[in-house]
């Protein structure tokens, strides 16, 4: 039940690392969705090639968008979105790599800013 007080909109935060076990492939996959890619501009369409091309963290973003994850859920219309995609150095036994953390400290955070 939504209350004058609740939004309607819902910010869904989500943090993936991958590992590139064949750029290549990925590569490939996205230079064949660019040629594919009707609404792509002529003008854009050699940039973003030799993007995906070079850089598997290019390719990656490419590919991924979130409006196909959300596509087929019923009760919902994408408002907005954004991501990135970034190579990074990755050690799964690290503390710094414990998703969620930062986002836990933001809200501490912003509750302790409101209280002020």
């Amino acid at each position: 039940m939504s209350t004058p007080e609740t939004s309607q909109f819902v910010r869904l935060r989500m943090e993936l690392v991958v590992e590139v076990t064949d750029a290549e492939a990925l590569a490939k996959t996205a230079l064949h969705r660019i040629a594919e890619d009707p609404d792509l501009p002529e003008g854009e369409r050699a940039y973003t090639e030799s993007a995906v091309a070079e850089d598997a963290a290019e390719a990656l973003a490419y590919l991924v968008d979130p409006a196909d994850l959300l596509g087929k859920v019923p009760g919902i219309e994408l408002a907005q979105a954004t991501w990135s995609s970034e190579e990074t150095e990755y050690d799964p036994d690290s503390s710094d790599w414990v998703l969620g953390d930062d986002d836990a400290d933001d809200e501490e955070d912003e509750e302790e800013a409101r209280l002020r």
